[in-house]
């Protein structure tokens, strides 16, 4: 199993709103290590939801459903998303500043390259920060 983060600004597509619908097809990627990212998504992989811009923080925690296909949103065949479900709502959201302040946590993506959308994860970060907001 892999695991992943996926940012999202709750503004456009927020935790409470990706709940509401169940399932939801990761779309909009227009980076290219971000779709590499996407691309390497396996059914089963856990993924962080984060929310970016505003509250700065992970949210919860999602799964991927269905691996990678053509995006829908465009025709141009160099863009794909997955599919994803929501699994689980974290207690107590787990902030950049929380993250940033985590010795354990310095290497990883949020942190390294942070305009980066869809970033993988090792598994002792994710279950740090899945930790940290139970």
């Amino acid at each position: 199993m892999n695991y992943w983060l996926v940012k999202s600004e709750p503004f456009k597509y927020s935790w409470d709103k990706f709940n509401k619908d169940g399932r939801t097809f990761w779309d909009g990627v227009r980076n290219y290590q971000a779709r590499n990212n996407l691309r390497e998504m396996q059914e089963g992989d856990l993924v962080l939801f984060y929310h970016s811009n505003e509250g700065k923080a992970v949210v919860g925690i999602a799964k991927v459903v269905k691996e990678s296909y053509q995006d829908p949103t465009t025709e141009d065949k160099n863009w794909v998303v997955v599919d994803l479900e929501p699994v689980e709502t974290l207690k107590n959201p787990v902030t950049l500043e929380t993250i940033k302040a985590d010795p354990r946590l310095q290497n990883i993506g949020l942190v390294k390259q942070g305009r980066l959308s869809v970033m993988g994860m090792k598994a002792e970060e994710f279950d740090r920060i899945v930790e940290l907001g139970s």
